[in-house]
C-alpha cells in the first residue's frame, strides 16, 4: 500500500517537462499509453481511431473492418479482465461474415446470430477452463457494434458503450460547405443524436426492467457505495461473458467468494441479447462517434460532437481522448502533463481505458452503394489493443 501511494505521489508531483514549439501530436507521443491512427479510409468515407490504457492490462478492445460487407466498427469494453473483450475482438466479425455470406447480405438477424455465436463460444472456453482458471467465469465485456451497409446503419449494443451521430440541423444544411479531410467541419449548428441503447444499472429504466424480469428477487439491484449494481456485483445488465451470473454451475467454488451469490442462481440475471437500432443514413448525417464508457464519463454527447464538428478530421479521435483526459485531470486538481506520466494500473484511479472511433460519412460513396457491391476490392482492417 505504501509503495502504491509513493508511486502515485511521484507521478503527480514531479516537475513539469516543457515541450516548446511542438504541436499536439508531439505532446500526445509523450503518453506511452496512447495509441492512434489519425485518419484512414473505409469504403464509405474515413475514420479516426485512438485508445488510451488505464488498467494494468488493457481491457478495451476495438476494431474497424471495411470491405465486402460494408464498414464494421466494434467497441468491446471488458471488465474483470481482458479475456472476454479479446475473444470478441477475434471472433465477432468472423461470425458476422459467416452469417452474412449465408444470407447474402446484412440484417438485424445476421448481427444477432453473430452475437449469440460469440457468446456461446465464450461459454465453451469458460467450461473448458473452469478447473484450471475459474476466474474466467467472472470476466465479461460490453459490446457495441456499428455496421454501415449501403445506405443503412445498424447499431447493436450490450452494456454502456455509446454511439452518437453528428447531424446538421435544418438551419445549417442550406449554407454548409462540404468538409474535406484537411479542413474544419464548419457549416453551423450540429446536433448530437445518441443512436445506441445503454444497459447500466445507474439508469432508472434499466433498474425497472430488471425488477420486472425478477419480481421474486428483492436484491436484483443494490445501491452499494453510491453506485447501483446488479446483485450488488456489476453495473451493466447485458454483456458477453459474466457466466457466473448466467449459469448456476459457475457461481460456486472454486470461484472466489466475492463473486459468489449467497443464494442459488434461479435464472440468468444478465442477458446477451443486444438492443438494435437501424437508421437510414441521410445527407445531413455527417459522422458517428463510437466510444467506450470511459469517454462519456468526462464528455457529454453534445460536447463530443461539437469537438468533431469544429476541428480537422485527422487526429480527431485522439483529440477527443485528450479532452477527456484533461477533464479527468481537472477533477483531481492536477495537470494533464502529470496525468500522462502515471503508469498503467495506478492510472485506473484517475480514468478508465478509453476507446474512440470517429467514422466520417461520404454520401457520394454511399449513394453509389459501394458498401454492398460484391466486386469491391478495398479493405481496411484496424485492431487496437490486441497485444497489450
Amino acid at each position: 500500500m505504501l509503495e502504491w501511494v509513493m508511486k502515485m505521489l511521484m507521478a503527480c508531483w514531479r516537475p513539469v517537462q516543457r515541450y516548446a514549439h511542438k504541436g499536439t501530436e508531439a505532446a500526445d507521443r509523450q503518453d506511452a499509453l496512447l495509441w492512434y491512427k489519425d485518419l484512414t479510409p473505409h469504403v464509405s468515407g474515413e475514420f479516426s481511431i485512438a485508445v488510451v490504457q488505464a488498467n494494468a492490462l488493457l481491457e478495451d478492445q476495438s476494431q474497424v473492418e471495411s470491405g465486402k460487407f460494408g464498414t464494421f466498427v466494434g467497441i468491446y469494453d471488458g471488465h474483470g479482465g481482458p479475456e472476454a473483450s479479446r475473444f470478441i475482438n477475434e471472433s465477432l466479425y468472423y461470425n458476422l461474415q459467416k452469417f452474412a455470406e449465408e444470407q447474402q447480405g446484412m440484417s438485424v438477424d445476421v448481427i444477432r446470430k453473430a452475437f449469440m455465436e460469440t457468446e456461446e463460444n465464450f461459454f465453451a472456453i469458460v467450461q473448458s477452463s473452469w478447473l484450471t482458471k475459474p476466474q474466467i467465469a467472472a470476466v465479461g465485456s460490453c459490446c457495441l457494434v456499428g455496421v454501415i451497409w449501403g445506405s443503412k446503419l445498424y447499431i447493436a449494443s450490450l452494456g454502456d458503450s455509446r454511439a452518437v451521430m453528428g447531424t446538421l440541423s435544418s438551419s445549417s444544411r442550406s449554407s454548409s460547405n462540404t468538409a474535406t479531410a484537411t479542413t474544419m467541419m464548419g457549416g453551423g449548428p450540429i446536433l448530437a443524436v445518441q443512436i445506441s441503447a445503454e444497459h447500466n444499472a445507474s439508469i432508472e429504466s434499466v433498474r425497472q426492467e430488471l425488477v420486472a424480469l425478477h419480481p421474486d428477487d428483492s436484491h436484483i439491484v443494490v445501491l452499494r457505495h453510491g453506485v447501483w449494481r446488479v446483485k450488488g456485483l456489476i453495473q451493466v445488465s447485458r454483456s458477453i461473458g459474466d457466466v457466473y451470473l448466467k449459469k448456476a454451475e459457475y457461481n460456486r467454488e472454486p470461484l472466489l467468494a466475492r463473486f459468489r451469490l449467497p443464494e442459488p442462481l434461479r435464472r440468468p440475471v444478465l442477458s446477451a441479447e443486444p438492443d438494435f437500432h437501424v437508421h437510414m443514413l441521410r445527407p445531413q448525417d455527417k459522422f458517428i462517434i463510437f466510444a467506450s464508457d470511459g469517454l462519456w464519463e468526462h464528455l457529454s454527447n453534445q460536447e463530443a460532437v461539437d469537438i468533431v464538428h469544429s476541428h480537422p478530421r485527422a487526429g480527431i479521435a485522439r483529440r477527443l481522448i485528450r479532452t477527456a483526459l484533461q477533464e479527468a485531470a481537472k477533477k483531481r486538481e492536477m495537470r494533464y502533463s502529470d496525468l500522462k506520466r502515471i503508469e498503467r494500473g495506478i492510472r485506473r484511479h484517475f480514468h478508465d481505458d478509453i476507446t474512440v472511433v470517429v467514422v466520417f460519412l461520404d454520401h457520394e460513396l454511399l449513394s453509389k452503394g459501394s458498401s454492398s457491391s460484391t466486386s469491391i476490392s478495398h479493405y481496411t482492417s484496424v485492431k487496437a489493443g490486441v497485444d497489450n
